[in-house]
């Protein structure tokens, strides 16, 4: 029986094959070369995103498991340090005084009442500043500080830091407070910082995030306000940890800020000193520029008030009292007080006439003391008249029918013109925001403004520096400054910032005839020194820094018939608010011109008394660099005992040296 080839034997038997077995071969697709790329990708993103965990997980896992909480991590701004106002001989102005300062934490301290009088024994509280912390406390979490008192002196600082195992939840601080040395001498000029209010942020420009920070002060008035941004500096940050009721738990990271550049200023502090010891009784003002690059070397504003007194929050009564004063301290009389020059502008009404060619040098006019126009007749000061009087007479006895003629005939316009040109009804280039442009009028301000034609009166009134003519003294010190010079100077206040010095822009020319400003300067110079001159004896007694200047007195209102029937004809007469402005504005030395100055006093009455000496004086401490000798005064001038030089006053606060200013 035949079996099939390859079955085994059923009985054991060994049976020899005859074809070796092959083994079968595998069905189905082989590995191509796509799978292996698919396959390499997927290890390579497997890879990446095994590596990626761990530096989440394992390097970087604490930083995510902080963000991971958003309400865990804050981001703080660091006030900014504030940049220091020196003047031009590195004395101090405005400089960041270290704050001695003391504050509280409820959450601490418990209660607040008894923690306050424990701190009373240590610490003056007034009940006004007690109700005030109580209040804060009340409205703020607990732990958000308070602060109680600041400013305070070392020995009461030290006492506190003793004793403040017994004074828990109340902690002395140290921080920077701005502080002016020299107090009401620079507080029109400098102005002063504040509190932020909700007033300001409504009207801030950058809408800088710094403003929110609490306690932060920004400037108010002056240089602190017009150079705010610049000055502010910028605020640096720090990223802090707190917990779910905003309570600091530690500081993560801090980025300092940027410090606002110091400014030194073209101010000198012994001349703006004196000039405010000078109007010491007056309400006025005095400007002095130096004539090399228009530098301001003192601005005074009399009365005057004290800055650091807003600094650390006025008190009512304080602001009230500044507020009644009858000589308006708070005022800015130098940049914001807009006078009628009065006879000041004369040298601008003559120039116009000149240039024009409507009067000629030594053409006279006849003054009988009026000047009549129509049915009316427009005074000279003087009743009795001048006589006949040509250009420069005019200007050395200030005869008012002289220059009612000029101007009549060379007309507002022209009379506008220049006096623009010598920079009136011109604002300054300076950053003070306080400061007005005054006012020249021509036909087109009077139709915009008061919708009637211009008058022929009224070029009357303009001539002498009245009707609806206004000039600040900063304006008339630039004016002076110009005929002195014959160039477009204009006034400059910072002389450097971080101590690089600011560029001085060259003065152009005027564009006026030389012959025509030689011809008003010798009448200038006649005013001063003539024998018939207005202000002969304000004059300097020594030829080598002889004066050239100008008088004027500004009508503040007319005296009617029924007055002068009562026999009311003087300022004397009349009650302080309704007298006369006194004016003048000068130059010296009158060969070489060196410095211009510009004086009001505020119901002064006369320019020749009340201004004139004023000026003089400012302008010889100028020229002496000190206390002039007593025989550059005319006789029975020279005051009873020397005034001595204001000593420099030192940097106090952290002590720092101020910067130099680098040449």
């Amino acid at each position: 029986m035949s079996r099939p080839r390859g079955e085994a034997p059923r009985n054991g038997m060994r049976i020899r094959f005859g074809d070796r077995a092959r083994p079968d071969r595998a069905e189905g697709p082989g590995v191509t070369r796509r799978g292996l790329v698919l396959l390499g990708a997927q290890l390579l993103v497997a890879g990446g995103l095994a590596w990626r965990m761990r530096q989440f997980q394992i390097v970087e896992g604490e930083h995510y498991r902080l963000l991971a909480e958003e309400n865990r991590i804050n981001m703080r701004l660091i006030a900014p340090t504030r940049g220091q106002i020196f003047d031009r001989k590195n004395q101090p102005l405005a400089i960041n005084q270290q704050n001695f300062r003391v504050v509280m934490i409820r959450e601490q301290a418990g209660d607040p009442e008894a923690a306050l009088d424990r701190l009373g024994r240590i610490v003056e509280i007034s009940p006004r500043a007690r109700e005030r912390v109580l209040d804060e406390i009340r409205s703020k979490s607990a732990f958000v500080p308070v602060v109680v008192a600041e400013h305070l002196d070392w020995d009461t600082f030290a006492k506190i830091n003793v004793n403040a195992p017994a004074l828990p939840g109340i902690l002395p601080e140290v921080g920077l407070s701005r502080h002016y040395p020299a107090g009401p001498e620079t507080a029109h000029v400098v102005g002063y910082v504040g509190r932020v209010t909700q007033k300001d942020l409504d009207q801030a420009d950058d809408q800088d995030p710094v403003l929110q920070i609490p306690e932060f002060q920004i400037g108010k008035r002056g240089l602190e306000r017009g150079l705010e941004r610049k000055l502010r500096g910028q605020a640096g940050t720090r990223r802090i940890e707190v917990n779910a009721l905003g309570r600091v738990i530690r500081e993560l990271d801090r980025v300092e800020g940027q410090p606002g550049p110091d400014l030194h200023l073209t101010l000198d502090l012994a001349l703006q000193d004196y000039a405010n010891w000078r109007l010491r009784e007056e309400s006025g003002a005095a400007v002095l520029l130096d004539l090399r690059h228009g530098d301001v070397l003192a601005m005074a504003s009399t009365p005057s008030f004290e800055p650091n007194l807003f600094v650390r929050g006025i008190s009512g009564p304080d602001y009230k009292a500044l507020l009644e004063h009858e000589y308006r301290p708070l005022h800015n009389k130098w940049a914001s007080g807009m006078y009628p020059p009065g006879s000041t502008f004369k040298m601008v009404v003559a120039l116009a006439a000149l240039e024009d060619g409507v009067i000629a040098p030594e053409e006279t006019v006849f003054c009988n003391g009026g000047y009549e126009l129509g049915n009316r007749r427009f005074h000279c000061w003087r009743r009795g008249g001048h006589g006949h009087v040509a250009q420069r007479a005019a200007l050395e006895q200030s005869c008012d029918v002289y220059f009612y003629e000029a101007a009549k005939r060379v007309g507002i316009e022209r009379i506008a013109a220049m006096a623009q040109r010598l920079g009136l009804g011109q604002r300054a280039d300076m950053p003070l925001p306080e400061l007005k442009g005054g006012l020249i009028p021509d036909k087109a301000w009077k139709s915009r403004n008061r919708e009637e034609p211009w008058l022929v009166g009224d070029t009357l009134n303009a001539g002498i520096g009245q009707g609806f003519v206004l000039a600040t003294p900063l304006q008339l010190a630039v004016m002076t400054a110009r005929l002195a010079t014959g160039r477009a100077l204009e006034p400059r206040l910072i002389l450097a910032r971080d101590g690089r010095p600011a560029p001085v822009p060259e003065a152009a020319p005027l564009g006026i005839a030389e012959a025509h400003l030689a011809l008003v300067r010798r009448g200038m110079f006649d005013v001063v020194n003539s024998r018939r001159g207005t202000a002969r004896r304000a004059r300097i007694d020594d030829k080598a820094n002889r004066m050239a200047g100008k008088t004027g007195t500004s009508q503040v209102r007319n005296i009617t018939k029924a007055e002068r029937a009562l026999g009311v004809f003087r300022n004397e007469d009349l009650p302080w608010r309704r007298r006369d402005h006194a004016l003048f504005v000068g130059y010296a030395p009158y060969e070489d011109p060196r410095f211009a100055v510009a004086v009001v006093v505020e119901h002064g009455g006369g320019g020749s008394k009340a201004a004139a000496p004023v000026a003089r004086d400012i302008l010889m401490r100028g020229l002496w660099g000190g206390e002039p000798p007593l025989t550059a005064y005319p006789p029975g001038q020279a005051p009873e005992r020397p005034v001595p030089t204001p000593q420099p006053r030192p940097v106090s606060g952290d002590g720092n040296t101020p910067p130099r200013i680098r040449t």
